[in-house]
């Protein structure tokens, strides 16, 4: 697919851009500089026109300490690969030093570009603009990613690349023999169109990075041994192991109380978002702090909202005495995290690849879960045997009637009991008839929802 990236020096408004151009607030946007970090992808459709816009961070100070570098290379290397490159300046500030360097940089790494002087709002800085042809890279675009103003021109000019691109590869393409090349009807499996959604998340330093960037295959995320790197909920799509996938790298999520300023919060917000997106989420627990009370907290979350739950254990390849360490974390994971019982539990290394293939069919598995349906048939003599095993309670003297149960939804899956007195049926009952559910009919670790409702009252409008 045509592909756009978005540099600049820090705080130019590349982000601001970012969403402007792909129609949803997806990147984080503060007024403070190096906010992003990571590579953010945005599909953008308009019209016939589309394309894939890549967001990158700022590429500020020669003399960055590690992790800065690792910004700059990441943002140079997606301006090298994609086919445009939007080059953006600050109107209000003119012409920088940095701008400058920056310029003589790009013209090195990449044969398109276009260049956009950014906030150009008022008549006063659009006069300005001028003095951004020192930079020898044409003539500079007039825009404001905060009020859309120049849009429509970038989209034009956008068009025009993609046109001349599409010409040259058909040229190429009719210069070459004449082959054969059978065609097939596109067949909708889960991820052509509309692939499984993955997310990452676990507490701060946990690995989360390391590990989408191994089953990627690829840096693609920004590494290393300080926590809170990751700010920007961040998805790609690739094809992991035969199975189309959106893969989700998150911030860490720390207790409520420790997250302070907006960044964080912001980041905090996006986590839970990509959650909210999911179908399945792998909660990363480390090897060496198991199942502390956020990450309770964390898989009490997912389970709420309601995804399906694998929970990888990093650093396995660090761990001593590994057989007797799994049987421990198996009978803590049963007693700790009760709610999400029979989940899979699957020990990885994201440094070394190891259990990969493991996590990959535990993913799959508790997506199949999530997923399944229970015939009505087999879940009344269900229900007829809990109740002859545990009779429901009777409050006042009189029982409560367990009429029938049926299946209302997957994803995940939901059951509705219909009963006389609903509000009388206490949690621990609730809790006996869920538990019953995942162990008769095999939905180990996914959330079950349960509703109790009585017969509805007959209506008034009908003839006696």
């Amino acid at each position: 697919m045509f592909t756009v990236a978005i540099i600049g020096r820090p705080n130019v408004g590349k982000s601001t851009l970012f969403n402007r151009l792909v129609g949803r607030r997806l990147a984080l946007v503060d007024d403070s500089p190096g906010v992003t970090r990571d590579i953010r992808e945005g599909l953008v459709s308009r019209g016939k026109f589309a394309c894939r816009v890549l967001d990158t961070a700022g590429v500020g100070d020669p003399g960055a300490d590690g992790l800065g570098q690792a910004m700059i290379s990441f943002a140079l290397n997606a301006a090298e690969t994609a086919d445009v490159c939007l080059f953006t300046v600050d109107a209000r500030a003119g012409v920088t030093a940095l701008d400058q360097e920056l310029a003589a940089s790009l013209r090195r790494t990449t044969h398109r570009l276009l260049l956009l002087a950014n906030k150009a709002e008022g008549s006063t800085v659009q006069s300005g603009v001028n003095e951004f042809f020192a930079l020898g890279l044409g003539e500079p675009l007039a825009i404001s990613a905060e009020h859309g103003d120049g849009i429509d021109e970038l989209f034009a000019r956008l068009q025009g690349i993609s046109d001349e691109l599409d010409e040259v590869s058909k040229d190429q393409e009719d210069g070459r023999s004449d082959v054969d090349v059978p065609v097939t009807e596109d067949v909708e499996p889960i991820g052509v169109d509309r692939p499984l959604r993955i997310s990452v998340i676990g507490r701060p330093n946990a690995g989360k990075s390391t590990l989408v960037n191994r089953i990627l295959g690829q840096d693609r995320f920004l590494t290393g041994p300080e926590a809170g790197i990751t700010r920007d909920a961040n998805s790609v799509r690739f094809d992991w192991n035969g199975t189309p996938v959106q893969i989700w790298d998150t911030a860490g999520l720390r207790k409520k109380a420790r997250v302070v300023g907006k960044i964080e919060k912001l980041s905090v917000a996006d986590a839970l978002r990509a959650v909210q997106f999911s179908e399945v989420v792998v909660v990363l627990v480390e090897t060496d702090r198991l199942f502390e009370s956020q990450d309770s907290r964390i898989v009490d979350l997912v389970a709420r909202e309601g995804r399906a739950i694998v929970v990888a254990v990093n650093k396995w390849d660090l761990a001593v005495e590994r057989h007797h360490r799994l049987q421990v974390m198996r009978e803590e994971f049963r007693r700790l995290l009760p709610q999400v019982k029979g989940a899979p539990l699957v020990p990885v290394s994201a440094l070394t690849g190891l259990g990969l293939k493991r996590l990959h069919s535990a993913v799959l598995s508790a997506h199949d879960v999530w997923n399944r349906r229970v015939p009505t048939g087999e879940l009344n003599r269900w229900l007829g045997g809990m109740v002859a095993a545990h009779p429901p309670p009777a409050p006042g003297g009189r029982r409560v009637k367990m009429r029938y149960i049926t299946q209302a939804k997957t994803r995940p899956p939901g059951f509705v009991v219909m009963c006389s007195r609903p509000d009388q049926v206490g949690d621990d009952y609730r809790r006996y008839l869920v538990n019953g559910i995942r162990d008769a009919f095999e939905l180990p670790g996914t959330p079950i929802r349960l509703t109790l409702r009585s017969r509805p009252e007959r209506n008034p409008f009908r003839p006696s």
